[in-house]
């Protein structure tokens, strides 16, 4: 690594922080239970919201109607891009005139963003018309983050509250996490790429000559659309020239600044934030990423102020930023250094990777490895999922690293909203097992973490675990689930592995080199995606509920305090050994040997 490498990442941190200080503040005022001058500035617009929607703003809900409120929230926003998919071919705005998604795809697409996962296993520009994008795609991609936001409120709540029965009233925290928060946010973020020259329009895709006409070999088919044969029985080809490019457009930076600031992830475009529409230049790039870790990192720093001790916020940041900075190193460090083949082939690796530059297959020549891997790591701690490279061409320990922070729980930043609340079910796991070092009952900001809580949070930390295991198992053991693979042994197993991590965790990155976009993935990696979302956040809001009732406890000698290093990295080992025993056999099978054989 160079001096450069570090000065870029100390750059991004810097800048994250300076950012995430004063966010942080603002939206503590935003949730706040009084009025302050941030709520009355846009009382009005959100009172005619109210009145609108027929929403009591002044309703405390039990946990339970919270739940089941966000529940059929979500539920209707599933099937609303579902029928915007199927019916897209009878629909506005689609000028490329696309047909109708697939049932499976539409199904697939549809659970991926109420999700907040993004997941997507089509091409953007060539499968979703303009109006899918904006009115499906897009209000999904805020619409969920606002409910992850909105349920980790409903959680702090739990804990601040004392001998009560309300968690809050979920339209309201739904309203203000939008209208506070993700629009404002969404639309400076929107300008700034604009300038950048993301493009954001209706015109209809423009057909370009291309300065060198290329040949394209491809295969002859018959009327029905079947492969036809020669008189060895080989498919029948033929080269046909290639004298134009399709450039395709679209609102593309709308729906791009609220993907990174939502932690969503799915791209207007195939290659995500690798396609220069969508991620020009540098600063376009450098301001992307920022803005993926911005709002999860901001809300450590509310919930210090929420529940009315920031020391409690800097420590979970704390806790984030000790398993994230040495995990980029690592990434960083791994892709600097090349492909392990050079070594096993008998190269001189160091010279090897000084003359070529490192690994930068799969990267973008504008940005290089240190934005390529900074990105890389930013977007699995969170649950985002974009991608400036591809994942699948890092080497086998610099393709761990993401992988691992994908199956940490997305609670290192994870999603906006999920991954603190997440890291709260840590946190409790952690205090419990503390507890039991000194044989008393363990207790976190004030309340006692008894038998339900433990519960709560035990289904929050592993269900996500178990989808994996179980769902990697099924899918290696499917022919249809190795069919689309596109490379055999342990990198073949790292892209299954990669795949269903992703889906059960709400992340939505992919691997690359497998074709996901058949009948089982869609079904298979759906399923993910649903029971890792909505599962979790209801044994959360039932803990919340719990904690809300309970009586507010005095610190003693025998407490022990959750804003100290102590503690810090008390959490920090309870999240990486929940990893690392869960996932160190499947890791065993995929990079790491495979960095072991030298590929």
């Amino acid at each position: 690594m160079t001096a450069n490498d570090y000065l870029q990442m100390g750059l991004f941190l810097g800048l994250l922080l300076l950012l995430a200080i004063p966010l942080g503040s603002y939206m503590a005022r935003v949730f706040a239970d009084t009025p302050n001058r941030v709520t009355r500035f846009g009382g009005g617009i959100e009172r005619a919201i109210y009145r609108l929607c027929g929403i009591r703003a002044d309703e405390d809900m039990g946990w339970k109607r919270y739940t089941l409120a966000m529940l059929v929230f979500n539920l209707v926003g599933l099937l609303v891009v579902y029928a915007l998919q199927r019916c897209q071919a009878w629909l506005p705005l689609n000028p490329a005139h696309l047909p109708a998604v697939s049932a499976d795809s539409s199904m697939n697409t549809a659970i991926s963003f109420a999700t907040n996962t993004n997941w997507q296993g089509y091409g953007g520009e060539s499968t979703m018309s303009y109006l899918t994008q904006m009115l499906g795609l897009a209000v999904q991609n805020f619409l969920s983050a606002a409910t992850g936001i909105a349920v980790l409120v409903a959680v702090i709540r739990g804990f601040v509250r004392r001998s009560a029965q309300g968690l809050g009233n979920f339209w309201v925290d739904l309203t203000r996490s939008t209208l506070y928060v993700l629009l404002p946010l969404s639309l400076l973020l929107a300008l700034a790429l604009v300038s950048q020259g993301v493009v954001q329009n209706f015109h209809p895709y423009a057909e370009a000559t291309l300065v060198q006409p290329s040949h394209i070999t491809e295969t002859v088919k018959d009327a029905a659309g079947h492969p036809m044969k020669d008189a060895q029985g080989h498919d029948q080809t033929r080269d046909v020239p290639v004298t134009t490019q399709t450039l395709p457009m679209g609102p593309a930076a709308s729906q791009i600044a609220i993907k990174q600031l939502g932690t969503n992830g799915g791209g207007f475009f195939n290659v995500n934030s690798a396609h220069p529409y969508e991620n020009p230049t540098p600063l376009s790039n450098l301001l992307e990423v920022l803005s993926i870790l911005l709002i999860p990192a901001a809300l450590c720093l509310t919930f210090g102020r929420m529940v009315g001790d920031r020391r409690q916020g800097w420590a979970l940041l704390a806790t984030m930023l000790a398993i994230f900075v040495p995990l980029l190193i690592a990434c960083t460090a791994a892709e600097q250094a090349g492909t392990p083949m050079l070594a096993h082939l008998g190269v001189d690796q160091h010279a090897s990777a000084l003359q070529a530059g490192g690994n930068m297959e799969g990267k973008e020549t504008r940005f290089g490895i240190v934005d390529s891997t900074v990105w890389a790591t930013a977007t699995t701690a969170a649950s985002n999922g974009s991608v400036n490279a591809m994942h699948d061409s890092f080497t086998p320990l610099g393709g761990l690293v993401p992988m691992w922070l994908i199956q940490l729980g997305e609670v290192i930043f994870g999603g906006v909203g999920s991954g603190l609340y997440g890291l709260l079910a840590f946190a409790v796991v952690a205090v419990f097992i503390a507890g039991l070092m000194v044989g008393r009952t363990p207790e976190y900001l004030g309340k006692k973490i008894e038998a339900h809580e433990m519960k709560m949070a035990s289904i929050a930390v592993l269900i996500p675990c178990a989808l994996v295991v179980i769902g990697t198992a099924i899918a290696v053991m499917a022919p249809a689930g190795v069919a689309g693979l596109a490379n055999p042994g342990a990198h073949g197993f790292s892209e299954i592995l990669y795949a269903v991590s992703s889906a059960s965790n709400n992340n939505g990155s992919a691997f690359a080199g497998l074709s996901a976009n058949t009948p089982f993935w869609n079904v298979l990696l759906g399923i993910c995606m649903f029971l890792a979302r909505y599962p979790l956040i209801v044994a959360m809001l039932a803990m919340a509920g719990s904690l809300a009732a309970k009586r507010h406890v005095p610190p003693s000698a025998g407490t022990l305090p959750t804003h100290t290093p102590l503690f810090v990295a008390l959490l920090a080992c309870v999240v990486i050994v929940v990893g690392a025993l869960t996932f160190l056999p499947a890791l065993a099978l995929g990079p790491i040997v495979e960095s072991l054989s030298g590929h």
